[in-house]
């Protein structure tokens, strides 16, 4: 695990994109797993800008989200398919059949998770992960539980996680209960991982997934098991493991 420690948000989304922009150029096919949530917008931002340079092309690329809320359509502005088009897709030159994301609308949960990991399977594997974290050190939506999940599955949101989310909506009331998520096991089997943390919120979480126990009450500890795993997080973020002297 390699942890660059950069000065705030602004230069943990260059330092990200700058990662992900050199697996495209190293194997144009790449097969990305990409996140949602606010912490990778900069870095979405970042390789929009390159792609509108001509530095990077994004044609022959291959995309898996991690997640989706249950119950949100595509084109419902607080689904993550919404937030990958506006963010990223919209913006460069993908080709959008080979961008996927789970189902929202999929009733049937045990088909939505068999068929996402088949999804995932005949992309031949992720090269390159983006994760962000959430402040309970949750990675896509594994919540802190007594087991990892290995494939995709639906989960039922924490309080944590659905108070974190209100802000998105009208009403806590419309905060989706359920998402549909990758496991632990299809993150980590991802050939590299780059997980992005920003802000005195994620401290405690960084510090847990990389300094604590593994467990699957931290699900993000189960990194420390990977690899080849970069960590980019600002100094906000890392204040709890420089208080600790672990870095």
């Amino acid at each position: 695990m390699v942890i660059y420690a950069v000065k705030d948000y602004e230069e943990m989304s260059k330092k990200a994109a700058s990662i992900i922009g050199a697996q495209i150029l190293m194997k144009p096919d790449a097969v990305l797993g990409l996140a949602t949530g606010s912490t990778p917008v900069g870095t979405y931002q970042q390789l929009v800008k390159w792609y509108e340079q001509g530095d990077l092309d994004f044609s022959e690329l291959t995309t898996v989200n991690l997640d989706e809320y249950k119950g949100l359509p595509g084109d419902n502005d607080q689904s993550y398919r919404y937030f990958m088009n506006t963010n990223l897709f919209d913006h460069v030159n993908i080709n959008k059949e080979k961008t996927f994301v789970p189902n929202g609308l999929e009733k049937d949960a045990v088909y939505e998770c068999g068929r996402y990991d088949k999804v995932i399977e005949a992309t031949g594997g992720v090269d390159l992960q983006l994760l962000g974290i959430g402040g309970n050190g949750h990675i896509g939506f594994n919540e802190p539980s007594d087991a990892f999940e290995k494939g995709t599955h639906c989960v039922a949101l924490t309080e944590s996680t659905i108070q974190a989310n209100a802000r998105f909506f009208d009403s806590i009331d419309d905060v989706p209960k359920y998402a549909y998520s990758m496991g632990v096991g299809n993150i980590m089997a991802a050939k590299k991982i780059l997980l992005v943390a920003s802000g005195e919120g994620k401290a405690q979480a960084v510090y847990d997934s990389c300094f604590g126990p593994i467990t699957p009450q931290v699900p993000a500890s189960a990194l420390q098991l990977h690899t080849d795993v970069v960590i980019i997080a600002d100094e906000a973020a890392l204040s709890l493991c420089r208080e600790k002297g672990v870095l």
